[in-house]
């Protein structure tokens, strides 16, 4: 197969942390091409205000995701607007299946495809999604600094989120659909003390409602009796679990019991040029800029990666003629 047909490096998924990739990748003179079958900017595109990513006070998410695209196309960088169907691993190439029936042939692949929060699919959650609702407390906590929120979920996320919106809210409220939380003891009991923390038990959000300056209430139905009520809120956070999009991951990847991606400090996974980032990753905290870190982390050892492997491939092509006359001697 001729090199001119293949991709020194695919990055699959369009959000900071492959766009981050796909810049680091262009300056390290890497044939690179990034597949994205949305928006590009991932979930920071649906934020109305970014606040914690450095050097912008405050921006847009969809400004932010934007600046993203426009740095990586000003080295040249190749896009296709295409979902991908699988991704197959080889011993020489890997190869990327676009929905269009395409294939491309890569040296390495940077999986980006991020995660999904779980929604509660009740009226409201779609339509004020940025508007009050989150699904992130450090992301978003700072913006409803004093005033009161609501934190649905009752396991471990929901509770430590819960616990640092407290440092910020006038009042939290978490709501659990159960008579008691699932989070570990500790964090129970940290709840339990907090003073600007009330549970409300056996209760699960059926409607948030809201006006043009954002959420205004969540409607709350008692699972026991059935009574509905609506809670004044000026904002909801909504944790009850998040998804990585893996589908892609190839067979035999290590991954741990939820679904993540377990790399190296390359982030590259246990197949040698298939590296992984961003929130598919297994790792401590997901943030728009440690998923740009990621990007730039993958995207320098895929240069290596790719550059050890053209380099011991023209040694076997030189090395060749003076093995043929070593044998013909």
């Amino acid at each position: 197969m001729s090199e001119e047909n293949i991709y020194d490096l695919i990055i699959i998924g369009g959000g900071p942390g492959g766009m981050s990739a796909g810049i680091y990748a262009m300056r390290a003179a890497l044939k690179t091409v990034l597949i994205e079958k949305g928006l590009p900017g991932g979930q920071v595109a649906m934020s109305a205000e970014v606040e914690n990513y450095p050097s912008y006070e405050n921006i847009g998410g969809s400004e932010l995701s934007e600046k993203f695209v426009q740095h990586a196309k000003s080295y040249g960088m190749e896009m296709i607007t295409s979902e991908v169907k699988a991704l197959l691993p080889g011993l020489d190439y890997h190869r990327v299946h676009l929905d269009n029936g395409d294939v491309l042939t890569t040296h390495a692949v940077i999986l980006a495809t991020g995660g999904t929060p779980r929604k509660l699919n009740i009226p409201g959650e779609d339509e004020y999604y940025g508007k009050g609702i989150s699904y992130c407390a450090v992301c978003d906590g700072f913006f409803f600094r004093d005033k009161t929120v609501v934190v649905v979920g009752g396991g471990d996320t929901a509770a430590e989120e819960g616990l640092y919106l407290a440092k910020l809210c006038r009042q939290v409220y978490l709501v659990h659909r159960r008579d008691q939380l699932r989070a570990g003891m500790i964090l129970q009991q940290r709840v339990k003390a907090e003073c600007k923390m009330e549970v409300i038990w056996n209760t699960v959000a059926t409607a948030i409602k809201a006006d043009a300056d954002g959420v205004t209430a969540i409607e709350l139905k008692d699972v026991n009796t059935g009574q509905k009520k609506e809670l004044a809120t000026d904002g909801v956070f909504i944790f009850i679990g998040f998804d990585p999009n893996n589908q892609l991951v190839p067979a035999g990847t290590k991954m741990n019991a939820d679904g993540y991606v377990v790399t190296d400090d390359k982030c590259e996974t246990n197949t040698p040029g298939i590296y992984v980032i961003g929130d598919l990753r297994e790792k401590y905290a997901r943030q728009i800029v440690i998923a740009a870190a990621d990007g730039a982390t993958a995207a320098l050892a895929a240069a290596h990666y790719v550059e050890a492997k053209k380099a011991a491939a023209a040694d076997d092509t030189c090395e060749l003629p003076e093995a043929l006359l070593q044998g013909a001697s």
